[in-house]
């Protein structure tokens, strides 16, 4: 019966960033894809711009054995037309790619096609209630109109 070595478990005591932790999680998860970290798909839209996000989400990056360059990006498009422009487009998206890994990390990129997952909005916020009496009062002997205004719009913020 042979055993196995446990991994010693590394504790963090006190305060620590999120990202430390999130980095620990998320680094096997990504690895299978390609991806050091959930960066890239974290941060495709500013990376290629919203207009491109919309159409495309970033599957896996396949690097050449032993290597973490020239890699070919695998892309998943919403619809064939979105393809022919995004073959147009290769060379500036590589750029942008490239220059988000501050290496020539990805050389091309392979288009697939398929439905994309649904994005999630954001849930709109509540309305802004109307003035409150007691605001009115609070801020009758404030004589400017602007500051008034300002902490009027703060105070129904508050509120909410």
């Amino acid at each position: 019966m042979s055993a196995t070595p446990e991994k010693p478990t590394q504790r963090t005591y006190g305060m620590t960033a999120i990202a430390i932790t999130s980095e620990r999680i998320t680094r096997p998860l990504f690895g299978r894809f390609g991806f050091a970290s959930g960066a890239l798909v974290a941060d495709w839209p500013s990376i290629v711009g919203s207009a491109v996000a919309a159409h495309t989400l970033p599957m896996r990056i396949k690097f050449p054995p032993k290597q973490r360059s020239e890699g070919v990006l695998m892309i998943k498009v919403a619809s064939s037309a979105f393809a022919t422009e995004l073959q147009h487009l290769e060379p500036l998206v590589l750029e942008r790619i490239n220059s988000h890994f501050g290496y020539r990390a990805v050389a091309r990129l392979q288009l697939r096609h398929g439905p994309l997952p649904p994005r999630r909005t954001p849930p709109a916020p509540p309305p802004i209630p109307e003035a409150d009496p007691r605001l009115a009062e609070t801020l009758a002997g404030i004589e400017d109109p602007e500051l008034k205004a300002a902490l009027e719009l703060l105070g129904r913020h508050i509120k909410r």
